[in-house]
């Protein structure tokens, strides 16, 4: 017992010089400990919560019940205490656990050594927030966004390309390899109606760039025509087998139509610090007879009233994967997309961020890439990460008083100027420069947009409020970057800056003696294994929870805690509390590191 046991977590966390996750390393040695305790019971799986009260400790393992009905039916007598008591002897002294106690029939309580959460801070504080050790790097296709060439990227483009951003800076931080695909539509019937408004409109396009900058009512006026007109509608349906067939000139009017497009998504992207590759669906056309041959020599095709379909496991309607008239599907074009991720990009996990609606699509896209032989589940990770609709405050789906789907580039133009009226309100235009007035003006506005969103569980319908993101109190970005800037000035108040702070932290050791010191310090522990959960189920409200806890826990320390005393009559600081400033710094680095996930830029100064 001398010998004080340290974990695989800890061990792997030191020698990849990560972030050790506190719960990893509890579940760890007690798992060891129920091997010795219960060595009946096989592969016994830990459970283990934060305590709901102080008086509970710091974390509960509540094994011990279940245990004993299993050893019951095995024809071992042994109530809950019992089983407790011997888990408790089987434990080994570790640098983690200062003490444990058994309460009620058989709850293990936990307490934490200080001593191990101040190490850890101090930790933090020299060598930054790290992420906690998840096995070898992985290859991550992220499929997000995805507009539709010659249309308006409206409100429910936000939720894939914020959600889906997130996740993919989640898995940039725990360092895996992410390509981060703009599955764009620009292939399809509808481009020979826009091909042929466009050589009717302005017949010289391929010598002067046509004016087509409203390519919304560019595709309305389109539509119109298709509809309205069977001559321009004929021609239309010449013009789609001409582009299909590649034809020089109709391919240019194509070209020029998908530019027009992207020089407009490109400024919401810009302005939502977005990094995406495009990879449309016409990148896979050429693919499309290969898939389908390798399909019908694996015998998974089925001749049906002249269509080629094919039934996967789960769902009864069969997909269709070449239409009678020899033309292919979406369903064609999503084959051959995930077997190219699979295959070519060599992924070892592909994620879909798409609303809920399509998730039979991408079930059955998923069952016959298994069917096919092209991966295997338990080996590659392919995922459907759905999600809810945005709707306005009456509860019905976000749209224009006149019942129009709102312009994306318009939301954020309005999140520019109430957030600009926000910050004139609290009279910040006379504290800041202009600079600085146009950084924060941004940073609320888009960090307002993007945490309304990520902030609730993305199966759900959201409704989009600008008064009630733009509050600064509650669970909102407004109110974490204005806390963010708050604890970033304490030190600036206290003249240190932040080299001199990571030094201080080499020496200074933080004692987390006041009870608000130390459940600040437990709190911040806790951002390896909200990270960990968050890569396993992919809900990012679980992260915009635990920063609004960091927040409001931070401010019980700092209402309870001096950081810097200064003379009440003089204002001069006569004592820095430099573990306390510290603590500070340690809270601004985990909420740092939290928006940098979320895709959120604080600024220093509000």
């Amino acid at each position: 017992m001398a010998d004080v046991f340290e974990s695989v977590a800890e061990q792997e966390a030191r020698q990849e010089e990560k972030m050790p996750s506190l719960v990893n390393i509890l579940k760890e040695i007690f798992e060891n400990a129920l091997h010795k305790a219960v060595p009946e019971i096989e592969n016994p799986q830990v459970v283990l919560t934060l305590s709901t009260s102080e008086k509970f400790g710091d974390y509960q393992c509540n094994n011990a019940m279940n245990i004993s009905q299993q050893l019951k039916a095995k024809g071992i007598k042994k109530n809950p205490r019992e089983v407790a008591t011997d888990i408790v002897q089987a434990l080994p002294q570790t640098a983690v656990i200062e003490k444990t106690e058994i309460a009620g029939p058989g709850f293990i309580n936990i307490t934490l050594k200080k001593s191990f959460v101040g190490k850890t801070l101090n930790d933090l504080l020299v060598n930054g927030v790290r992420p906690p050790p998840v096995g070898k790097t992985l290859r991550y296709v992220v499929d997000l966004s995805s507009p539709n060439i010659a249309k308006e990227m409206h409100v429910g483009h936000l939720r894939s390309t914020i959600i889906g951003d997130s996740i993919c800076r989640l898995l940039e931080f725990l360092g895996h390899d992410v390509l981060r695909l703009n599955h764009v539509g620009d292939w399809g019937t509808q481009f020979g109606m826009l091909i042929a408004n466009l050589t009717d409109k302005f017949p010289n396009y391929q010598e002067v760039s046509p004016p087509i900058g409203d390519l919304q009512a560019f595709y309305k006026d389109s539509k119109i025509r298709f509809d309205d007109d069977e001559d321009f509608k004929r021609r239309a349906y010449d013009f789609v087998v001409k582009l299909q067939s590649g034809e020089p000139n109709v391919t240019k009017a194509w070209k020029l139509i998908c530019q027009e497009s992207r020089n407009e998504f490109q400024k919401i992207y810009d302005a939502l610090d977005i990094k995406l590759v495009e990879r449309g669906e016409s990148f896979y056309n050429d693919m499309m007879p290969g898939i389908v041959k390798q399909l019908e020599d694996g015998g998974h095709l089925t001749k049906d009233e002249g269509r080629k379909v094919m039934f996967v496991p789960g769902t009864e309607v069969p997909m269709t994967v070449v239409k009678s008239d020899g033309g292919f599907t979406y369903d064609t074009s999503d084959l051959a997309a995930v077997n190219h991720r699979l295959k070519e990009e060599k992924a070892d996990g592909i994620l879909y961020v798409v609303d809920a609606g399509q998730g039979l699509h991408f079930k059955q896209i998923f069952s016959a890439a298994e069917k096919a032989g092209w991966y295997d589940p338990s080996a590659v990770r392919i995922e459907h990460v759905g999600f809810g609709v945005v709707l306005g405050e009456d509860k019905k789906k976000f749209k224009t008083r006149s019942g129009e789907t709102i312009r994306l580039i318009d939301l954020l133009q309005e999140g520019l100027k109430r957030s600009e009226q926000k910050l004139k309100d609290k009279e910040r235009d006379k504290v800041l420069t202009p600079e600085e007035m146009k950084a924060a003006q941004e940073a609320v506005a888009y960090g307002c947009i993007k945490y309304s969103d990520l902030c609730h569980n993305r199966v759900n319908d959201y409704v989009f409020s600008f008064d009630k993101m733009l509050d600064d109190k509650g669970n909102t970005a407004a109110y974490l970057l204005y806390a963010y800037t708050r604890i970033r000035s304490i030190a600036r108040l206290a003249k240190i800056d932040r080299e001199t702070l990571k030094k201080e932290a080499e020496t200074t050791s933080i004692a987390l003696d006041h009870p608000k010191e130390w459940k600040l310090g437990k709190c911040l522990m806790r951002l390896p294994e909200i990270v960990l959960r968050i890569f396993d189920d992919l809900y990012m409200h679980t992260l915009c929870e635990y920063l609004f806890e960091v927040a409001t826990t931070f401010t019980e320390f700092y209402d309870n805690c001096y950081c810097v005393e200064k003379d009440r009559q003089t204002g001069e600081i006569v004592k820095v509390n430099m573990d306390r400033i510290l603590m500070c710094e340690a809270t601004a680095n985990v909420i740092e590191a939290g928006f940098q996930i979320l895709g959120i830029n604080p600024v220093e100064r509000m």
